[in-house]
């Protein structure tokens, strides 16, 4: 069964500002649900991170531990980041993008995978549970970044 979620958020930052926060693998266990752990466990091939560098995620979903490796397939900075599972429970595909906005920055991700095996029977709580979890991630991007004064 298909995984098809979507969430965005509009968050009264530039872009400069989300976009580099969010696409930095060194804060994902900041503000993405259930993440305890990431790891660049392979650069670029230019070096660094890029398309084709691979980061690995030790999570918690559904109270089962996951290790799963994310590989950048597309990055523009400051504008897009997308990344496919390489290792892993199941398939999945993450964007992040990222839009100027007046009062901001639109910030969207999607989360596309497919439940296979023993996730296939519990493919509609996973869908509402990755709904949830993103609409959640974008909330404590922004919590993150603009902390109360």
């Amino acid at each position: 069964m298909s995984i098809d979620e979507t969430a965005e958020r509009l968050i009264p930052l530039p872009p400069e500002r989300v976009a580099a926060y969010a696409m930095d693998w060194r804060h994902d266990h900041e503000w993405t649900q259930g993440i305890r752990r990431a790891e660049l466990t392979r650069e670029a091939p230019g070096g660094g991170f890029g398309v084709g560098a691979e980061v690995t995620r030790t999570a918690y979903f559904l109270g089962k531990r996951i290790d799963y490796v994310l590989r950048v397939a597309g990055y523009e900075p400051l504008r897009l980041l997308d990344m496919v599972s390489v290792a892993g429970p199941m398939p999945m595909h993450v964007t992040y993008t990222f839009a100027p906005r007046q009062n901001g920055t639109l910030a969207r991700i999607r989360v596309r995978g497919e439940a296979g095996g023993h996730y296939r029977l519990a493919a509609p709580l996973m869908a509402r549970k990755v709904r949830g979890s993103i609409g959640k991630d974008l909330a404590d991007l922004e919590r993150v970044l603009t902390p109360a004064s």
